[in-house]
């Protein structure tokens, strides 16, 4: 099996090539990666070489790229990762949401029919639903009901996905997950920025009063779920994926503090997000019965586990947190206190 795999040295990306390369001996994956702010070759940095694993730099936009790409390498199926992925960059900027996450995906599809890959995964995002009061879950028949250009980009890009399924029969997945917490997690996301900044003992910024809810999943359950979902989905299906592990904001700040030692006064409340969803719940049965697949992380385990990776690999962070990160940190945060 040669798998392209987009988007492959951000955070789940990364994670999942891993996971590939160590449990189907098999398989060859070629990255594609544009490698943007959230891109970080380092990622995969210790895979170089290995005749199982290519990486190529490239923009998913780019249609001839892709085809020639597929013909070359033999791509038999995609994984779909590559996005724009962050909230806040979408309010700041939308229009590149648009770009990678819907004409990006689209010349994906294309591709994929005008080749015959026999898998097409696409990736996506609990957020597509939008808001849940204080009951309720996701279910996949949950309606599409997007809140910020980010996740409205990615409801675009799922339903074009299902369309290539049910107009061309193209042999689309489509998994929707709830918030991830892992290694190589870039340092704008809520858990390692909080942890970067409390190592520094700098203001740890809680939007709002804090107590907006998330679904927390480790990556690695993640990552297991997709391949789970690649192998076992059935076409023009959508899988969710969640852990049942929900907690508020502040809730998981004040975890991190206590992990690392550090004092709650380092909280700092900031004007809230525009149009910032309540709560996020999903209820992944579907993933659980059809494709046998449930999480192996208990969240409070697992995150002390994830406080201590950003401990141990504070260079890489480091490397991360200046230039044009600092100054769009800056943007976000700076007139928000």
């Amino acid at each position: 099996m040669n798998v392209l795999l987009t988007g492959g040295a951000g955070f789940i990306g990364s994670n999942l090539v891993r996971l590939l390369l160590l449990e189907r001996s098999d398989w060859r994956v070629v990255v594609l990666d544009k490698l943007t702010y959230a891109g970080n070759a380092e990622n995969l940095a210790d895979l170089e070489g290995s005749p199982r694993y290519r990486f190529v730099r490239g923009d998913i936009c780019n249609g001839e790229l892709v085809a020639e790409l597929c013909r070359r390498e033999g791509i038999d199926a995609v994984m779909h990762l590559a996005a724009e992925s962050h909230v806040d960059r979408s309010i700041l900027a939308p229009s590149v949401f648009i770009d990678t996450n819907v004409r990006g995906t689209q010349v994906l599809l294309e591709v994929a029919r005008e080749v015959g890959v026999k898998r097409f995964l696409h990736v996506s995002t609990d957020e597509v639903y939008g808001s849940l009061g204080a009951t309720g879950v996701f279910t996949e028949t949950t309606p599409l009901d997007p809140s910020s250009p980010y996740s409205a980009s990615k409801a675009s890009s799922d339903l074009l996905a299902l369309a290539y399924a049910r107009t061309f029969g193209l042999p689309v997945v489509v998994t929707r997950c709830s918030n991830n917490y892992g290694p190589y997690q870039f340092p704008e996301k809520l858990i390692p920025l909080m942890i970067a900044n409390a190592l520094r003992d700098r203001p740890l910024p809680v939007y709002g009063d804090g107590l907006n809810v998330r679904d927390w999943i480790h990556v690695e359950d993640h990552a297991r779920g997709l391949l789970a979902a690649f192998e076992r989905g059935e076409d023009g299906q959508v899988y969710n994926f969640g852990a049942s592990s929900e907690r508020t904001n502040l809730e998981i700040v004040k975890q991190v503090l206590r992990h690392l030692g550090k004092p709650e006064s380092l909280v700092a409340y900031v004007k809230d997000r525009l149009g910032h969803d309540r709560r996020y719940a999903i209820d992944a049965t579907k993933a659980r019965t059809k494709l046998g697949w449930a999480p192996r992380h208990r969240f409070e385990d697992a995150l002390g586990e994830t406080v201590r990776w950003y401990v141990e690999h504070r260079p890489w962070w480091e490397r991360i947190i200046s230039g044009e990160y600092l100054r769009y940190y800056e943007r976000q945060y700076g007139a928000r206190s």
